[in-house]
């Protein structure tokens, strides 16, 4: 197993050569063929997740679960969305970040390059595959992807689609990749392989986390779990909060940017909170008003709520149960909702928005492999620029130090 992880690679790294210099318009025009393929193949892919779903409700997994493993026509078109979204952004490879000249005359500029070899290990949302693969394409990135055991029918057909895109137009295939074997023993092979692999994004439960960040020889940014959290203010619109509370925890609940606690200033709690724990009921919303569920990652209808005494007091709840994922504030007091934005430390912090928002497509990245809750190099929604760093390139006339 060791010499097969270790040639695919190799063939990822040599792959990545020619994904570094691929020219914006060609890769724009790869990303809208790959659109077209997957409409094209829209039956095919359905048939195979069917056959993801089949099997994971035999398991008896969960609700939450089998909502993340779901690939439906409305989510496809959102991956072909993005992939169009992506093909009009602009391309980060190349940009002169900042320029300067020297008192000698040497001419320093600080230019964006590929990361190289990109390792995303996932579980269960299938249409991870189709949007890293997209990300890791536009900024030049070759990528092997380890998805989930539950989603192997979906992703091994999103990953033939896409590679054959590429193969149909003269690109080497291989700057998209699976891993063959699924096993915990292929991934910790992969987290050996620093000589091809530059960096290792981490999709997935605690004990993934875990196993990753102990045995990689590789860097890792993590996309950790998702305690968010939304304080509704004493001066909060409570008709807008209801609307925005509503919607970071029942439209999609199963995803790491639901809202988990809800914190109420008590000032409002007492005419606030009946009609709206009504409304959350009504929604098979289960609530939790136990300090023990502090800090908790439902991903399903439970909320924490508790009442604090005032925004100091919220704050100090989340520095103590949050994640550093998404944070909110419902609040029409501009002073309170600048001191949240200030001190409050998250990926993404809101003011008067769902939490729901803090996604890559929606703050107008195309997309993203994920959120990271790691504050190096990246911290939110890993879109084309975080999948880059910089190199230092110099011009000089003969220059020499004396």
């Amino acid at each position: 197993m060791k010499n097969t992880i270790a040639a695919l690679a190799k063939r990822g790294k040599e792959a990545g050569i020619q994904a570094a210099t691929l020219a914006s318009q060609r890769k724009n025009f790869l990303l809208l063929e790959m659109a077209k393929a997957l409409k094209k193949s829209a039956r095919l892919i359905f048939k195979a997740n069917a056959k993801d779903l089949k099997s994971a409700r035999s398991k008896n997994l969960s609700p939450a679960f089998i909502d993340r493993l779901t690939l439906n026509e409305k989510r496809l078109n959102e991956s072909i969305a993005s992939l169009k979204a992506l093909a009009k952004l602009k391309d980060p490879v190349g940009e002169v970040v900042s320029r300067w000249r020297r008192p000698n005359g040497l001419f320093v500029a600080k230019v964006r390059v590929p990361l190289g070899v990109i390792g995303i290990i996932y579980e269960s949302r299938p249409d991870v595959t189709v949007d890293t693969a997209a990300l890791c394409l536009k900024s030049g990135n070759a990528v092997i992807l380890r998805g989930g055991s539950e989603a192997l029918h979906s992703n091994t057909v999103l990953t033939a689609i896409l590679r054959g895109v590429l193969k149909r137009n003269g690109i080497d295939p291989n700057s998209i990749q699976t891993l063959p074997n699924i096993s915990h023993e292929a991934i910790k092979t992969l987290l050996s392989m620093d000589q091809y692999i530059d960096l290792i994004i981490p999709r997935g439960g605690e004990k993934l986390m875990a196993m990753v960040r102990k045995l990689s020889k590789i860097p890792v940014i993590r996309h950790d779990k998702g305690v968010c959290h939304i304080f509704v203010d004493r001066d909060a619109d409570l008709k807008m909060a209801e609307k925005i509370i509503l919607n970071a925890k029942t439209q999609r609940p199963a995803t790491c940017n639901a809202m988990e606690c809800l914190l109420v200033d008590k000032k409002i709690a007492g005419r606030f909170l009946p009609p709206l724990l009504k409304n959350l009921k009504n929604k098979g919303v289960k609530v939790y008003s136990d300090e023990k569920f502090w800090g908790k990652e439902f991903l399903n209808l439970q909320l924490a709520v508790r009442v604090v005494k005032d925004m100091d007091q919220a704050m100090e709840h989340i520095r103590q149960y949050g994640s550093l994922h998404t944070e909110a504030i419902i609040t029409q007091n501009k002073k309170r909702a600048e001191k949240f934005l200030k001190e409050v430390l998250a990926s993404v912090v809101l003011v008067n928005a769902s939490t729901r928002l803090n996604d890559g497509y929606q703050l107008g990245l195309g997309a993203e492999v994920g959120i990271s809750t790691t504050k190096l190099h990246a911290f939110g929604p890993m879109g084309l620029e975080e999948l880059t760093t910089t190199k230092f390139v110099v011009r000089g006339s003969g220059h020499l130090r004396e």
